[in-house]
C-alpha cells in the first residue's frame, strides 16, 4: 500500500497540470531545497578547507607532541623526563621548553611579550629557521623576536644593543618603596626576526636560550613543558602510558584547541543558519501541496471510488512531500559537490590582495564525505517534518473528498 502511495505520489508531480502555475510552483519548490542543500555543502566544505589551511601553519611552532604538567604549571624534573623518554625508544627527540609571560624593553620603547626558552639545538629540531625573514637563527645563545615585536619595539638584529627582559619575582620579599625590585630582569643580543603568517605567534613572541629563561624565572630543571619528537614506533598513546595520569601528551590540533574549537563552533552554528534557510524553503512545499489537494479533487475521488481509503490517499501527498524534498535535496547536493570539488581541484575562485603577500591564493575547499552524510540527514528530516505539517494542512481538504 506504501509503495502504491509513492508511485501515484510520482504521477501527480511528473503530470500536467490544469493550471500552470502549480507545475512552476512544484519546482521552484525542488529549486528552493537544491539551492539551500547546495550552499550548506559549499560553506562546510569551505570550512573544512581554513580548517587544513590552519593545521598546515602548525608545524614551524608547535612540537609533533607537547608534555604538560596534568596538575600545575611546571614539569618539576623535565631534564629527568626527557631521559626517560630518551631511553624508551619512543621518541627521536624530547627538549624541555620554558614560557612565561614578560615587558621587553628596547631603548625608549616598551611591550608586554611572550616568552620561549629553548634548547641550543633548538634550530636543528625544529622548522624554526624556515621562518626568519632577517638575520640568522642562534637560539644557543640569542634571542629571535617575531615581527610585531619588531615593529613594537623599532628593533632589528644588532650586536651592539641589548633587549632588557623583566618578569615578575617568584620568590623573596618584594619593598614598596622599589617597585622594580619586584622584577627579575635580564638582557639578550637579537640576532634574527621571524615571520609565521600567525597572529598568536607573529604579534608578540620571542624565543631565547632556555638557560636565561630559568634564570630569570630562578628555576633549576623545571620547565613548562616538554617538546616531543616521537619516533617510527613511538605514538602520543604509547607516550602518555609511559608517562601515566601525572602528565597531558598533547598532539598538534590540541595544543591550538581554541582556535580549531573556533574554527568548529563557526562551522556549524553557519550549517544550524543555513538549515534554518533550508527549513524556511521546504515549507513551500506546503503551499503547493494545497494547490495539488485542490487541484486533484477529482482524481482523488476517482480512488475512493475504486476503494482507497482516506488513510491511503492522505498518504500520497505526505509521499508528495517527501518527494520534493529528496529530490530538491539530491539535487542540492550534486550541485554542491560539483562546485566544491571544482574549486578544490580547480581553484577558480581566487583570493584578492597581492598574491606575494598571502600564504594561499585561492579559497581553500575539502569535501569531507561526513558532512554529505549530514547534509542528506537534514534534508531528509525536514522533509518528514515538512510531510508531518502536511498532514495537518491536508486533511482538512480531503473532507472534501466525496464518501
Amino acid at each position: 500500500m506504501q509503495l502504491f502511495s509513492v508511485r501515484i505520489a510520482f504521477r501527480y508531480l511528473r503530470s500536467k497540470k490544469s493550471h500552470n502555475a502549480v507545475n512552476v510552483i512544484s519546482w521552484i519548490s525542488v529549486a528552493g531545497v537544491a539551492v539551500a542543500a547546495a550552499a550548506i555543502v559549499v560553506v562546510l566544505s569551505v570550512f573544512n578547507g581554513f580548517t587544513d589551511l590552519a593545521k598546515s601553519h602548525l608545524s614551524i611552532m608547535d612540537p609533533d607532541l607537547k608534555i604538560i604538567s596534568a596538575k600545575g604549571k611546571t614539569i618539576a624534573n623535565a631534564d629527568s623526563l626527557v631521559r626517560v623518554l630518551e631511553d624508551s625508544g619512543l621518541v627521536e627527540n624530547a627538549e624541555p621548553v620554558v614560557e612565561e609571560r614578560a615587558l621587553a624593553a628596547y631603548g625608549e620603547h616598551q611591550t608586554p611579550v611572550r616568552i620561549k626558552g629553548v634548547c641550543p639545538d633548538y634550530d636543528q629540531t625544529s622548522l624554526m629557521g624556515e621562518a626568519i625573514i632577517d638575520g640568522s637563527f642562534m637560539p644557543d645563545a640569542f634571542a629571535s623576536i617575531s615581527v610585531g615585536v619588531a615593529n613594537s619595539l623599532m628593533c632589528r638584529p644588532d650586536p651592539t644593543r641589548h633587549l632588557y627582559l623583566y618578569v615578575p619575582r617568584r620568590k623573596g620579599r618584594i619593598n614598596p618603596a622599589n617597585p622594580m625590585g619586584a622584577f627579575r630582569t635580564d638582557s639578550v643580543v637579537v640576532s634574527s626576526v621571524f615571520q609565521i603568517n600567525q597572529p598568536e605567534y607573529d604579534m608578540d613572541y620571542i624565543v631565547l636560550p632556555i638557560d636565561i629563561m630559568r634564570s630569570l624565572l630562578n628555576y633549576d630543571t623545571e620547565a613548562t613543558a616538554v617538546e616531543v619528537t616521537p619516533s617510527a614506533s613511538g605514538s602520543r598513546a604509547k607516550i602518555a602510558r609511559l608517562l601515566g595520569e601525572g602528565y597531558e601528551v598533547q598532539d598538534q590540533v590540541q595544543q591550538q584547541k581554541e582556535a580549531f574549537k573556533m574554527i568548529a563552533v563557526e562551522k556549524w552554528v553557519t550549517f544550524m543558519m543555513l538549515g534554518f534557510i533550508l527549513v524556511i524553503a521546504s515549507f513551500n512545499i506546503i503551499s503547493t501541496l494545497s494547490m495539488l489537494v485542490v487541484e486533484k479533487r477529482d482524481n482523488m475521488n476517482t480512488l475512493r471510488a475504486l476503494g482507497a481509503s482516506k488513510k491511503m490517499i492522505t498518504k500520497v501527498f505526505v509521499s508528495l512531500g517527501w518527494i520534493i524534498s529528496l529530490i530538491g535535496g539530491a539535487l542540492g547536493l550534486l550541485l554542491g559537490l560539483a562546485l566544491s570539488l571544482g574549486q578544490q581541484y580547480g581553484g577558480f575562485i581566487k583570493l584578492s590582495g597581492d598574491p606575494s603577500n598571502l600564504t594561499v591564493d585561492v579559497y581553500p575547499v575539502r569535501v569531507d564525505p561526513y558532512d554529505l552524510l549530514v547534509v542528506a540527514a537534514l534534508v531528509g528530516v525536514v522533509g518528514l517534518l515538512t510531510s508531518a505539517v502536511t498532514v495537518m494542512i491536508a486533511n482538512p481538504k480531503l473532507k472534501m473528498i466525496k464518501k
